[in-house]
């Protein structure tokens, strides 16, 4: 007797590819501005994107599960009951997986139209110091990708780091200074990033510092240098820090005590700490720039 193909668990199947499609965060259309458009214009498109990306997600969740309640459906009718319960698992999986992967673009999309709101309601200053940060991917080295863009509406440090470097090391093996300070901020809306911009890194041992030090943040990977020369980082450590606008309000040094050595009669500073307090306090950053410190970033040749 030849036994007919089971036309459910076939169905179910083809459908499981499709929700793991989905769950992997297929995300619809982002806008792809030009360089040169003003940042107003840049952040609306971003929002709206955003709000098309919601919108197709909602789409294509409420396609599958429907799809995949009439599979449950017909699995019952045919008494395949195996069928059945491998569908219900499989609905509510991706039931949590659309909750979790709609809260994030719609805490992103909440992000970028608070910045929006804030920058029409604040007060146009003169004499604002700063340049906007650019627009770069960022991958690290364990497989994240950022984008400095979906980042708008956060403070964000970037911190050029070499494990080869001792003056960077001294922040990690004698006094944990980079750690403490992203960890006092982590729950304020502040990123913090390493990069390695060392040409002759390798991802082993990032990913093996990382470990070993209990980084809470990536190191990124720019063994190429284009991020470090698109901001101009020197030293390790070099620190940038950007504003929620997406300027950059601050670089240079972590502090004023090169391997913890201070000038006589002269207060430790820890510039970084003092930056992101007055922002974090709706003030002006009163130091933007100082002299960074430290080995020289080891970029390939151009």
């Amino acid at each position: 007797m030849t036994r007919k193909p089971n036309t459910v668990a076939i169905g179910a199947v083809v459908l499981l590819w499709t929700s793991i499609s989905l769950a992997q965060g297929g995300s619809g259309p982002a806008g792809q501005d030009p360089a040169n458009q003003r940042m107003a214009v840049q952040q609306q498109q971003r929002v709206q994107a955003l709000q098309q990306q919601i919108d197709e997600l909602k789409s294509q969740q409420d396609s599958l599960i429907e799809q995949l309640q009439a599979i449950h459906a017909s699995a019952v009718k045919e008494k395949a009951t195996e069928t059945a319960g491998r569908v219900e698992k499989l609905i509510a999986s991706q039931q949590e997986t659309f909750r979790t992967r709609l809260a994030q673009l719609q805490q992103q999309q909440q992000r970028m139209t608070q910045g929006m709101r804030q920058r029409a309601d604040r007060p146009q200053r003169t004499g604002r110091r700063g340049r906007s940060a650019p627009d770069v991917e960022l991958k690290s080295f364990d497989g994240r990708t950022y984008k400095l863009s979906d980042l708008e509406g956060r403070i964000v440090v970037l911190e050029w780091f070499n494990m080869e470097c001792p003056f960077s090391l001294y922040h990690y093996n004698t006094k944990p200074t980079m750690v403490e300070l992203a960890n006092k901020y982590k729950d304020k809306e502040v990123v913090w990033l390493a990069v390695n911009s060392t040409n002759h890194t390798k991802v082993e041992a990032n990913v093996t510092f990382a470990k070993e030090h209990k980084l809470p943040y990536p190191i990124i990977d720019d063994r190429s240098g284009q991020v470090g020369r698109a901001f101009g980082a020197r030293t390790t450590p070099h620190i940038f820090v950007i504003d929620k606008d997406g300027v950059v309000v601050y670089q240079g040094a972590i502090d004023n005590a090169p391997m913890g050595k201070v000038e006589a009669n002269v207060a430790n500073v820890n510039y970084v700490d003092q930056a992101i307090s007055q922002l974090l306090a709706g003030q002006p950053v009163t130091t933007p720039t100082t002299p960074p410190y430290g080995c020289s970033v080891k970029y390939p040749n151009p």
